[in-house]
């Protein structure tokens, strides 16, 4: 298991529909390649739990651009009224 907790700023990626993410610190990102072979079970997703205040919340990590975006749930943003330039803390862990 690998437990990480960081800080960043929360992006939107317009397709279809808006999807909001929280791109993984550059530290908290290649920790997350170490344990990649291991941890994702294919197309280079990592399962983790999440949580974000009292939130918590199953999802897996996108790889992009060598680094990592964890996808945040419209349950999760709405209650926490988080949106695009928000600058949230979260606590992630890796599942095996």
């Amino acid at each position: 298991m690998l437990e990480l907790s960081f800080t960043g700023t929360v992006i939107e990626w317009r397709g279809p529909a808006p999807y909001y993410y929280l791109p993984l610190t550059e530290e908290a990102a290649e920790d997350v390649h170490e344990v990649r072979q291991v941890a994702t079970y294919g197309w280079g997703v990592i399962p983790v739990t999440a949580r974000i205040g009292e939130v918590e919340f199953e999802t897996s990590l996108f790889p992009k651009d060598g680094g990592y975006l964890l996808p945040l749930k419209d349950a999760v943003r709405r209650p926490a009224a988080i949106t695009v330039g928000d600058e949230i803390s979260v606590e992630v862990t890796v599942r095996f």
